[in-house]
Protein backbone atom coordinates (compact mmCIF):
# COMPACT_ATOMS: atom_id res chain seq x y z
CA UNK A 1 0.00 0.00 0.00
CA UNK A 2 1.06 3.36 -0.81
CA UNK A 3 -0.37 6.95 -0.81
CA UNK A 4 -1.80 8.68 -4.14
CA UNK A 5 -3.16 11.78 -4.51
CA UNK A 6 -6.02 11.55 -7.64
CA UNK A 7 -8.05 14.44 -9.29
CA UNK A 8 -11.44 13.32 -11.15
CA UNK A 9 -14.74 14.72 -12.23
CA UNK A 10 -18.90 12.78 -10.54
CA UNK A 11 -21.33 12.29 -12.82
CA UNK A 12 -22.69 15.47 -12.58
CA UNK A 13 -19.34 17.03 -13.47
CA UNK A 14 -18.06 18.58 -10.94
CA UNK A 15 -14.36 18.49 -10.14
CA UNK A 16 -13.26 16.50 -6.80
CA UNK A 17 -9.77 15.63 -5.40
CA UNK A 18 -8.40 13.97 -2.82
CA UNK A 19 -5.76 11.15 -0.80
CA UNK A 20 -6.34 7.46 -0.50
CA UNK A 21 -3.68 4.65 0.32
CA UNK A 22 -3.90 1.56 -2.58
CA UNK A 23 -1.45 -1.45 -4.23
CA UNK A 24 -1.33 0.95 -7.27
CA UNK A 25 -2.63 3.37 -9.78
CA UNK A 26 -4.52 1.35 -11.57
CA UNK A 27 -6.73 -0.74 -8.60
CA UNK A 28 -7.07 3.32 -7.77
CA UNK A 29 -8.79 4.35 -10.64
CA UNK A 30 -11.33 1.54 -10.80
CA UNK A 31 -12.31 2.23 -7.09
CA UNK A 32 -13.07 5.62 -7.89
CA UNK A 33 -15.03 4.48 -10.96
CA UNK A 34 -17.07 2.53 -9.01
CA UNK A 35 -17.67 5.74 -6.79
CA UNK A 36 -18.58 7.19 -9.71
CA UNK A 37 -15.68 9.53 -10.20
CA UNK A 38 -13.86 9.83 -13.86
CA UNK A 39 -10.29 10.33 -12.36
CA UNK A 40 -8.30 12.16 -14.73
CA UNK A 41 -5.06 12.56 -12.63
CA UNK A 42 -3.87 9.53 -10.23
CA UNK A 43 -0.25 9.48 -9.27
CA UNK A 44 1.77 8.88 -6.34
CA UNK A 45 2.00 11.32 -3.49
CA UNK A 46 4.96 13.58 -3.31
CA UNK A 47 7.14 13.29 -0.33
CA UNK A 48 7.85 16.97 1.65
CA UNK A 49 11.41 17.72 0.96
CA UNK A 50 12.21 18.00 4.59
CA UNK A 51 10.67 15.48 7.27
CA UNK A 52 9.36 13.27 4.45
CA UNK A 53 9.46 10.62 6.43
CA UNK A 54 7.55 12.25 9.12
CA UNK A 55 7.68 12.42 12.75
CA UNK A 56 8.84 9.09 15.15
CA UNK A 57 6.12 6.82 16.64
CA UNK A 58 6.41 7.53 20.21
CA UNK A 59 4.75 6.00 22.76
CA UNK A 60 1.71 7.90 23.29
CA UNK A 61 0.78 7.33 19.57
CA UNK A 62 0.48 4.04 20.25
CA UNK A 63 -1.31 4.42 23.22
CA UNK A 64 -3.95 6.59 21.64
CA UNK A 65 -4.00 3.63 19.14
CA UNK A 66 -5.10 0.98 21.34
CA UNK A 67 -7.66 3.35 22.42
CA UNK A 68 -9.50 4.02 19.16
CA UNK A 69 -9.27 0.77 18.63
CA UNK A 70 -10.78 -0.37 21.81
CA UNK A 71 -13.52 2.15 21.22
CA UNK A 72 -14.35 1.29 17.55
CA UNK A 73 -14.00 -2.52 17.87
CA UNK A 74 -16.65 -2.45 21.34
CA UNK A 75 -19.00 -0.10 18.71
CA UNK A 76 -18.87 -2.92 16.58
CA UNK A 77 -16.68 -1.51 13.89
CA UNK A 78 -14.57 -4.63 12.01
CA UNK A 79 -10.99 -4.68 13.42
CA UNK A 80 -9.94 -3.64 9.68
CA UNK A 81 -12.48 -1.31 9.40
CA UNK A 82 -10.93 0.26 12.59
CA UNK A 83 -8.06 0.30 11.10
CA UNK A 84 -9.28 2.02 7.86
CA UNK A 85 -10.43 4.97 9.98
CA UNK A 86 -7.72 4.94 12.06
CA UNK A 87 -4.91 5.00 9.44
CA UNK A 88 -6.72 7.56 7.42
CA UNK A 89 -7.30 10.03 10.08
CA UNK A 90 -3.09 10.21 11.32
CA UNK A 91 -0.90 13.32 10.72
CA UNK A 92 2.41 11.78 10.65
CA UNK A 93 3.26 9.56 7.78
CA UNK A 94 4.97 6.91 9.80
CA UNK A 95 1.60 6.52 11.86
CA UNK A 96 -0.49 6.01 8.85
CA UNK A 97 2.34 3.97 7.01
CA UNK A 98 2.12 1.60 10.47
CA UNK A 99 -1.60 1.00 10.44
CA UNK A 100 -1.80 0.51 7.07
CA UNK A 101 0.73 -2.58 6.94
CA UNK A 102 -0.80 -3.82 9.72
CA UNK A 103 -4.11 -3.67 8.31
CA UNK A 104 -2.41 -5.48 4.90
CA UNK A 105 -1.23 -8.45 6.70
CA UNK A 106 -4.79 -8.85 8.65
CA UNK A 107 -5.79 -8.65 5.44
CA UNK A 108 -3.79 -11.28 4.24
CA UNK A 109 -5.01 -13.74 6.99
CA UNK A 110 -2.93 -13.02 9.50
CA UNK A 111 -3.91 -12.28 13.50
CA UNK A 112 -3.39 -9.27 15.18
CA UNK A 113 -0.66 -10.52 17.38
CA UNK A 114 0.86 -12.04 14.11
CA UNK A 115 0.62 -8.61 12.57
CA UNK A 116 1.95 -6.21 15.46
CA UNK A 117 5.07 -9.12 15.97
CA UNK A 118 6.39 -7.75 12.72
CA UNK A 119 6.84 -3.97 14.42
CA UNK A 120 8.41 -4.95 17.67
CA UNK A 121 9.82 -1.34 18.17
CA UNK A 122 6.46 -0.04 18.35
CA UNK A 123 4.57 -2.85 20.04
CA UNK A 124 7.06 -4.09 22.83
CA UNK A 125 6.84 -7.86 24.27
CA UNK A 126 4.09 -6.70 26.72
CA UNK A 127 1.54 -5.55 24.21
CA UNK A 128 2.27 -8.24 21.87
CA UNK A 129 1.44 -11.12 25.12
CA UNK A 130 -1.42 -9.25 26.06
CA UNK A 131 -2.68 -8.90 22.36
CA UNK A 132 -2.24 -13.03 21.78
CA UNK A 133 -3.61 -13.56 25.21
CA UNK A 134 -7.02 -11.40 24.28
CA UNK A 135 -7.61 -12.79 20.98
CA UNK A 136 -7.45 -16.90 22.52
CA UNK A 137 -9.50 -15.76 24.96
CA UNK A 138 -12.03 -13.65 22.56
CA UNK A 139 -11.83 -10.55 24.14
CA UNK A 140 -9.77 -8.56 21.95
CA UNK A 141 -11.66 -5.59 22.45
CA UNK A 142 -11.26 -5.60 26.33
CA UNK A 143 -7.91 -5.83 26.59
CA UNK A 144 -6.98 -3.09 23.96
CA UNK A 145 -8.80 -0.97 26.49
CA UNK A 146 -6.76 -2.44 29.50
CA UNK A 147 -3.78 -1.86 27.44
CA UNK A 148 -4.74 1.56 26.44
CA UNK A 149 -5.40 2.49 30.54
CA UNK A 150 -1.82 1.16 31.23
CA UNK A 151 0.21 3.29 28.61
CA UNK A 152 -1.46 6.35 29.50
CA UNK A 153 -1.03 5.68 33.34
CA UNK A 154 2.63 4.86 32.63
CA UNK A 155 3.20 8.04 29.86
CA UNK A 156 1.61 10.26 32.72
CA UNK A 157 3.93 8.37 35.86
CA UNK A 158 7.26 9.10 33.05
CA UNK A 159 5.97 12.60 32.49
CA UNK A 160 5.90 13.20 36.44
CA UNK A 161 10.13 12.14 36.91
CA UNK A 162 10.67 13.99 33.52
CA UNK A 163 9.30 17.44 35.29
CA UNK A 164 10.86 15.99 38.36
CA UNK A 165 14.65 16.46 36.78
CA UNK A 166 14.29 18.17 33.71
CA UNK A 167 14.25 21.05 35.68
CA UNK A 168 16.63 21.65 37.86
CA UNK A 169 19.18 19.75 35.04
CA UNK A 170 17.96 22.74 32.69
CA UNK A 171 18.68 25.57 35.44
CA UNK A 172 21.95 24.09 35.67
CA UNK A 173 23.00 23.93 32.17
CA UNK A 174 21.46 27.67 31.64
CA UNK A 175 23.91 28.58 34.34
CA UNK A 176 27.46 27.24 32.99
CA UNK A 177 26.41 28.56 29.86
CA UNK A 178 25.74 31.95 31.39
CA UNK A 179 28.80 31.32 33.51
CA UNK A 180 30.58 30.38 30.05
CA UNK A 181 29.97 33.92 28.50
CA UNK A 182 30.93 35.44 31.07
CA UNK A 183 34.32 34.04 31.16
CA UNK A 184 35.10 34.63 27.80
CA UNK A 185 33.50 37.58 26.89
CA UNK A 186 33.10 39.76 29.40
CA UNK A 187 35.70 38.67 32.26
CA UNK A 188 38.48 40.20 29.50
CA UNK A 189 36.77 43.34 29.20
CA UNK A 190 37.14 43.89 32.66
CA UNK A 191 40.96 42.75 32.54
CA UNK A 192 42.14 45.43 30.44
CA UNK A 193 40.34 47.82 33.10
CA UNK A 194 42.41 46.26 35.59
CA UNK A 195 45.39 46.79 34.02
CA UNK A 196 45.06 50.62 34.38
CA UNK A 197 45.12 50.51 38.30
CA UNK A 198 48.48 49.63 38.13
CA UNK A 199 47.38 47.80 41.54
CA UNK A 200 47.70 43.54 42.96
CA UNK A 201 44.41 42.29 42.44
CA UNK A 202 42.47 40.36 44.85
CA UNK A 203 42.85 36.54 45.32
CA UNK A 204 39.21 35.62 44.28
CA UNK A 205 39.21 38.20 41.12
CA UNK A 206 42.74 36.36 40.38
CA UNK A 207 41.21 33.25 39.93
CA UNK A 208 38.55 34.32 38.05
CA UNK A 209 40.92 36.08 35.29
CA UNK A 210 43.13 33.06 35.61
CA UNK A 211 39.34 31.28 34.82
CA UNK A 212 38.77 33.23 32.18
CA UNK A 213 42.17 33.14 30.38
CA UNK A 214 41.77 29.37 29.82
CA UNK A 215 38.17 29.28 28.79
CA UNK A 216 39.10 31.80 26.34
CA UNK A 217 42.27 29.98 24.95
CA UNK A 218 41.13 26.10 25.23
CA UNK A 219 36.97 26.40 24.68
CA UNK A 220 37.20 24.70 22.21
CA UNK A 221 39.06 21.72 23.74
CA UNK A 222 36.65 22.17 26.50
CA UNK A 223 33.22 21.56 24.29
CA UNK A 224 34.82 18.64 22.43
CA UNK A 225 35.95 16.73 25.88
CA UNK A 226 32.05 17.74 26.99
CA UNK A 227 30.51 16.65 23.88
CA UNK A 228 32.91 13.17 24.31
CA UNK A 229 32.03 13.02 27.47
CA UNK A 230 28.13 13.06 26.97
CA UNK A 231 28.36 11.20 24.13
CA UNK A 232 30.61 8.09 25.09
CA UNK A 233 28.50 7.85 27.98
CA UNK A 234 25.20 7.63 26.66
CA UNK A 235 26.93 5.10 23.97
CA UNK A 236 28.43 2.60 26.70
CA UNK A 237 25.04 3.07 28.79
CA UNK A 238 23.16 1.64 25.37
CA UNK A 239 25.53 -0.92 25.42
CA UNK A 240 26.57 -2.02 28.61
CA UNK A 241 24.50 -3.59 30.81
CA UNK A 242 26.62 -3.62 33.47
CA UNK A 243 27.31 0.14 33.02
CA UNK A 244 22.98 0.54 33.32
CA UNK A 245 23.28 -1.57 36.20
CA UNK A 246 25.29 0.27 38.27
CA UNK A 247 24.27 3.37 37.31
CA UNK A 248 20.70 2.55 38.31
CA UNK A 249 21.54 1.20 41.48
CA UNK A 250 23.07 4.67 42.34
CA UNK A 251 20.62 6.75 40.78
CA UNK A 252 18.10 4.57 43.47
CA UNK A 253 20.73 5.75 46.45
CA UNK A 254 20.38 9.55 45.62
CA UNK A 255 18.55 11.60 48.34
CA UNK A 256 15.01 12.39 47.68
CA UNK A 257 15.44 11.66 43.86
CA UNK A 258 16.27 7.77 44.30
CA UNK A 259 13.13 7.65 46.44
CA UNK A 260 11.34 8.83 43.28
CA UNK A 261 12.28 6.12 41.55
CA UNK A 262 12.13 3.40 44.04
CA UNK A 263 8.36 4.20 43.88
CA UNK A 264 7.98 5.07 40.08
CA UNK A 265 9.68 1.62 39.81
CA UNK A 266 7.64 -0.07 42.08
CA UNK A 267 4.23 1.32 40.82
CA UNK A 268 5.27 0.43 37.29
CA UNK A 269 5.94 -3.55 38.49
CA UNK A 270 2.49 -3.43 39.95
CA UNK A 271 0.35 -2.19 37.36
CA UNK A 272 1.95 -4.25 34.31
CA UNK A 273 2.13 -7.75 36.34
CA UNK A 274 -1.38 -6.56 37.14
CA UNK A 275 -2.18 -5.89 33.73
CA UNK A 276 -0.92 -9.14 32.71
CA UNK A 277 -2.63 -11.44 34.85
CA UNK A 278 -5.70 -10.05 34.07
CA UNK A 279 -5.32 -10.74 30.44
CA UNK A 280 -4.81 -14.18 31.25
CA UNK A 281 -1.02 -14.08 30.93
CA UNK A 282 0.37 -17.41 33.21
CA UNK A 283 2.00 -15.52 36.25
CA UNK A 284 5.64 -16.72 35.23
CA UNK A 285 5.79 -15.50 32.01
CA UNK A 286 4.26 -12.48 33.39
CA UNK A 287 6.48 -12.03 35.38
CA UNK A 288 9.14 -12.09 32.20
CA UNK A 289 7.86 -9.70 30.11
CA UNK A 290 7.26 -7.42 33.29
CA UNK A 291 10.80 -7.30 34.46
CA UNK A 292 12.01 -4.75 31.58
CA UNK A 293 8.77 -2.66 32.46
CA UNK A 294 9.95 -1.97 35.57
CA UNK A 295 12.23 1.18 34.20
CA UNK A 296 15.53 0.35 36.49
CA UNK A 297 17.66 -2.53 35.50
CA UNK A 298 18.21 -3.43 39.85
CA UNK A 299 14.30 -4.03 39.81
CA UNK A 300 14.24 -5.68 36.50
CA UNK A 301 17.41 -8.25 37.73
CA UNK A 302 15.26 -8.41 41.19
CA UNK A 303 12.01 -9.59 39.11
CA UNK A 304 13.69 -12.26 37.08
CA UNK A 305 14.89 -13.81 40.36
CA UNK A 306 11.39 -13.62 41.44
CA UNK A 307 10.28 -14.98 38.37
CA UNK A 308 12.64 -18.61 38.64
CA UNK A 309 11.30 -18.65 42.55
CA UNK A 310 7.98 -18.36 41.62
CA UNK A 311 8.31 -21.22 38.60
CA UNK A 312 9.75 -23.66 41.39
CA UNK A 313 6.74 -23.41 43.73
CA UNK A 314 7.00 -20.20 45.68
CA UNK A 315 4.04 -17.28 45.94
CA UNK A 316 4.85 -14.17 44.50
CA UNK A 317 5.24 -12.43 47.94
CA UNK A 318 7.72 -14.96 48.99
CA UNK A 319 9.74 -14.36 46.46
CA UNK A 320 9.31 -10.74 46.80
CA UNK A 321 10.35 -10.73 50.16
CA UNK A 322 13.82 -12.29 48.95
CA UNK A 323 14.98 -9.39 46.91
CA UNK A 324 14.44 -7.20 49.67
CA UNK A 325 13.53 -4.13 47.47
CA UNK A 326 10.11 -4.00 48.15
CA UNK A 327 8.03 -2.20 50.89
CA UNK A 328 6.73 -4.58 53.68
CA UNK A 329 3.49 -3.27 52.67
CA UNK A 330 3.94 -4.29 49.38
CA UNK A 331 4.46 -8.03 50.32
CA UNK A 332 1.66 -8.11 52.48
CA UNK A 333 -0.95 -6.77 49.74
CA UNK A 334 0.55 -9.55 47.76
CA UNK A 335 0.08 -11.91 49.98
CA UNK A 336 -3.50 -11.05 50.90
CA UNK A 337 -4.22 -10.63 46.98
CA UNK A 338 -3.05 -14.16 46.45
CA UNK A 339 -4.69 -16.16 49.70
CA UNK A 340 -7.68 -14.02 47.71
CA UNK A 341 -7.48 -14.86 44.79
CA UNK A 342 -7.50 -11.14 43.34
CA UNK A 343 -4.29 -10.66 43.14
CA UNK A 344 -4.53 -8.33 39.86
CA UNK A 345 -6.94 -6.21 42.26
CA UNK A 346 -4.30 -5.82 44.87
CA UNK A 347 -1.77 -4.85 42.36
CA UNK A 348 -3.91 -2.56 40.80
CA UNK A 349 -4.40 -0.66 44.29
CA UNK A 350 -0.22 -1.17 45.22
CA UNK A 351 0.13 0.91 41.46
CA UNK A 352 -2.64 3.54 42.36
CA UNK A 353 -0.95 4.67 45.56
CA UNK A 354 2.66 4.48 44.44
CA UNK A 355 1.91 6.25 41.54
CA UNK A 356 0.65 8.67 44.38
CA UNK A 357 3.28 8.71 46.29
CA UNK A 358 5.51 10.07 43.08
CA UNK A 359 2.92 12.46 41.96
CA UNK A 360 3.47 13.98 45.78
CA UNK A 361 7.08 13.37 45.74
CA UNK A 362 7.37 15.60 42.82
CA UNK A 363 5.37 18.41 43.98
CA UNK A 364 7.57 18.61 47.10
CA UNK A 365 10.49 18.06 45.51
CA UNK A 366 9.75 20.85 42.80
CA UNK A 367 9.03 23.16 45.91
CA UNK A 368 12.34 22.45 47.75
CA UNK A 369 14.03 22.38 44.95
CA UNK A 370 13.70 26.32 43.22
CA UNK A 371 15.32 27.79 46.60
CA UNK A 372 18.03 25.61 45.62
CA UNK A 373 18.57 26.71 42.33
CA UNK A 374 18.45 30.27 43.13
CA UNK A 375 21.25 29.66 45.54
CA UNK A 376 23.51 27.45 42.87
CA UNK A 377 22.56 30.32 40.22
CA UNK A 378 23.30 33.30 43.19
CA UNK A 379 26.64 31.16 44.03
CA UNK A 380 28.16 31.16 40.22
CA UNK A 381 27.02 33.66 38.79
CA UNK A 382 26.59 36.49 41.48
CA UNK A 383 30.26 35.46 42.82
CA UNK A 384 31.66 36.13 39.41
CA UNK A 385 30.06 39.60 39.62
CA UNK A 386 31.08 40.52 42.96
CA UNK A 387 34.73 38.95 42.22
CA UNK A 388 34.60 41.36 38.74
CA UNK A 389 33.71 44.62 41.16
CA UNK A 390 36.27 43.64 44.17
CA UNK A 391 39.00 45.69 42.41
CA UNK A 392 37.14 48.66 42.16
CA UNK A 393 35.59 48.36 45.93
CA UNK A 394 38.96 48.45 46.47
CA UNK A 395 40.44 51.07 44.60
CA UNK A 396 37.84 53.28 46.03
CA UNK A 397 38.51 52.27 49.50
CA UNK A 398 42.28 53.34 48.65
CA UNK A 399 41.36 56.70 47.04
CA UNK A 400 39.09 57.20 50.07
Amino acid sequence: MQPFVWEGTDKRGVKMKGEQDARNANLLRAELRKLGITPTVVKPRPKPLFGAAGKTIKPKDIAFFSRQMATMMKSGVPIVSALDIIGSGHKNPRMVKLVGQIRADLEGGSSLYEAISRHPVQFDELYRNLVRAGEGAGVLETVLETIANYQENLETLKGKIKKALFYPAMVIAVAILVSAVLLVWVVPQFEDIFKSFGTDLPVFTQMIVAASRFMVGWWWALLLLAIGVIGGSMFAYKRSPQMQYALDKVILRVPVIGQIMHNSSIARFARTTAVTFKAGVPLVEALGIVAGATGNKTYEEAVFRMRDDVSVGYPVNMAMKQVSLFPHMVVQMTAIGEEAGALDTMLFKVAEYFEQEVNNAVDALSSLIEPLIMVFIGTIVGGMVVGMYLPIFKLASAVG
